[in-house]
């Protein structure tokens, strides 16, 4: 077989994607890495808390059931039913974990200790590839859990908080980019993002578990039911928290007496805040435990005491900038930028610049115009956070010049699709529809245009001599088209010396000419 050989600019282009590639790499640091490691056990933590609480529950109803099982069987069956959902969706994900983890690391991977966490296409493939991509069935999966347990509750809240926390909403920006849910997940995502996406899922699949099981044991008259275990529960907001940030919990005691508030406990301080609320700011990164106790009289007057622990963790302030067309930006043009910050609406999200002017789109969207070829743009990011602004990261991209454009002729073909003529054959039909010369920047990655200014056309006479023409506009002259309607078929000409301005308000003269043959 005989290799066909490439062209330099063949070859450029695809040098280029290599280092788009390295430089998309490059970006995705050990910290930010280390980061996801972190909240990833954070949320297993999470997950374990929840799931041990939800079992204290089916215990206690079972226990209801054998105290009084005409009044507790209905409640009873439903939270089966509930269970056998959550534990199915439960396991689907887990098994989509170890699936994204062995694509990257081989078949013996372990899930708490990836070697290759910042492998772009494992999750990619095993969620996405078309065929036998899973990313479709968990969405299926989730809808249709959510949609089943929501049935279950009346509190409209809960059933918010529920749908909010499973939903499967694809947000503006990427419906604009025509992507679904999975995609915006999955798509080019580092392997230990995805699996602490895939682990997100799991504890908010677990909460939702037991804000059920809390509506179910509501409807059952719990004074008719002998409880035999009291046990203490912190409650969080949120187990991981950004430092500089505020960690926020409740602090309850489960089947307690109305009647009587207990006394809490922060290690040996009595809490004094309404109703357990308890929290305190993050000064440092790293894991943490809220540890006390909780003390109340039961019906004799005796103090029961109850510990109570609950882990969190305190993780750095993180943020991610990307151009959306490619990692580099372009002088004088306007380049898109998007940004988000992990667990901050965007409408919460600064963005601010040097080396150039910043426009806002949109929701996270931005259109940055570098000043100078050479110096390096930098991004700061800010949000909004616990009513204050902290700065979230920064973020530096190379700054260089337009590429130049590549000359054509645009005319209509037979079949009236647009075509862009860059030379060869081509008839006297094609050229006069076409009327002037175009150029743009087209090569797969941009598609930018550029304002011809001027151009020359060389022909040869009959005498051999070679005649040039000037035209100074995209358009040909008079001169031009009738020396064009003089060739006959086989004669070619010259288009060189295109003069042209881009978007950065430089006019350069292209080197490259546009060899015309008359078809």
């Amino acid at each position: 077989m005989i290799r066909k050989k490439l062209t330099p600019r063949q070859k450029m282009i695809n040098l280029m994607y290599v280092v788009l590639m390295a430089m998309l790499a490059m970006n995705v640091s050990s910290d930010v890495l280390n980061g996801f490691k972190l909240v990833d056990e954070g949320l297993n933590r999470s997950k374990e808390n929840t799931s041990m609480q939800n079992e204290a529950i089916y215990s206690m109803l079972e226990d209801a059931m054998k105290q009084n099982p005409e009044k507790v069987r209905t409640w009873y069956k439903r939270a089966q039913d509930v269970r056998s959902m959550s534990d199915s969706l439960y396991n689907l994900v887990d098994n989509l974990k170890l699936r994204i983890a062995r694509e990257a690391d081989g078949d013996d991977a372990d899930l708490n200790d990836i070697r290759n966490r910042d492998n772009l296409e494992a999750s990619t493939h095993v969620m996405l590839a078309p065929g036998v991509g899973r990313g479709e069935e968990l969405k299926t999966a989730i809808d249709h859990f959510r949609e089943s347990v929501t049935r279950l509750v009346t509190d409209t809240v809960q059933q918010r908080i529920i749908s909010n926390n499973l939903s499967t909403e694809v947000p503006s920006k990427a419906k604009i980019l025509g992507k679904n849910w999975q995609e915006y997940m999955f798509e080019n995502t580092p392997v230990v993002a995805a699996i602490t996406l895939l682990s997100k899922i799991q504890t908010d699949l677990r909460h939702a578990e037991g804000e059920i099981l809390h509506q179910l044991v509501s409807n059952i008259d719990v004074k008719d039911v002998r409880v035999n275990q009291i046990s203490a529960f912190v409650i969080p907001n949120s187990q991981t928290v950004v430092r500089g940030g505020k960690f926020s919990a409740q602090i309850v005691m489960a089947a307690v007496d109305t009647t009587q508030r207990p006394d809490i406990y922060v290690g040996n301080t009595l809490l004094k805040s309404e109703g357990g609320h308890y929290e305190t700011v993050c000064g440092s990164v790293g894991d943490f435990t809220l540890r006390g106790y909780i003390e109340m009289k039961n019906g004799n007057g005796e103090t029961i005491r109850r510990e109570f622990s609950q882990p969190y963790t305190v993780v750095e302030p993180s943020a991610t900038v990307s151009a959306t067309l490619m990692n580099m930006l372009y002088a004088g043009y306007q380049n898109p930028i998007s940004v988000s910050v992990p667990g901050v609406p965007v409408n919460k999200i600064n963005l601010t610049m040097t080396n150039g002017n910043l426009t806002k789109k949109g929701d996270g969207s931005y259109i940055a115009v570098p000043s100078k070829v050479g110096e390096d743009v930098t991004f700061t990011v800010t949000a909004t956070n616990e009513g204050r602004q902290q700065e979230m990261g920064k973020f530096s991209f190379h700054v260089r010049k337009l590429p130049d454009p590549t000359g054509y002729l645009q005319y209509t073909d037979a079949k009236g699709n647009t075509t862009r003529f860059k030379g060869g054959r081509i008839s006297k039909q094609a050229i006069m529809s076409a009327g002037g010369i175009g150029a743009a920047i087209d090569d797969g990655l941009l598609d930018i245009a550029f304002r011809v200014v001027g151009f020359e056309t060389m022909f040869v006479d009959n005498m051999g001599n070679v005649v040039p023409e000037t035209s100074n506009s995209a358009s040909f002259t008079a001169n031009q088209i009738a020396k064009i309607r003089s060739l006959s078929r086989g004669k070619l000409f010259n288009i060189s010396r295109i003069r042209v301005v881009g978007p950065d308000g430089i006019e350069r003269t292209l080197t490259s000419p546009v060899e015309v043959i008359i078809n």
